[in-house]
């Protein structure tokens, strides 16, 4: 799997920061004046002025900027970043690019349990290839959540007679 670009964030993140509430205005202000002052051929006078119109909404500023950024390339989405880190270091760790990875998790897991389960499900009762899985199965709902056990224990109850 690639990593993911910072201009790929950037555009999965977008809705995110442009929610209501996330940014305040000052916060939205620093980094403008960040990527203005530290790094000019970024954001240039005339664009910092532009972005922080007073007489413009917050949300169509941000919108401008971000869609700015993107077309600017790689490095400025970067510089982008480290600007949201520094000055809004809460909503920076929330945000959905930062978070991606875990559902994948989740999915591998529970791509692993239902593949077991079904090769159980379709092993035969008397097949000598997996003897002792309808037995370990049978255990694993005391490490499973107790919605899930009840279903597990009714499907097992008829062969647990051997234990």
């Amino acid at each position: 799997m690639t990593e993911q670009t910072y201009c790929d964030r950037l555009v999965q993140d977008t809705p995110f920061l442009m929610g209501h509430g996330r940014l305040s205005e000052q916060q939205v202000d620093r980094i403008i004046l960040q990527l203005n002052r530290y790094y000019p051929q970024i954001l240039s006078n005339k664009d910092a002025e532009k972005f922080r119109n007073p007489k413009a909404s917050l949300r169509v500023r941000l919108c401008d900027l971000l869609g700015h950024l993107q077309r600017s390339g790689e490095r400025d989405c970067r510089e982008f970043y480290r600007a949201l880190y520094i000055h809004a270091q809460p909503l920076h760790s929330r945000l959905p690019s930062r978070l991606a990875p875990r559902p994948v998790a989740f999915l591998a897991c529970l791509g692993l349990a239902a593949g077991l389960a079904l090769l159980v499900y379709c092993c035969p009762p008397d097949s000598k290839v997996l003897p002792g899985a309808r037995r370990v199965l049978g255990f694993s709902p005391v490490i499973i959540d107790r919605h899930v056990s009840r279903f597990l224990l009714a499907f097992l109850t008829d062969d647990l007679g051997g234990l």
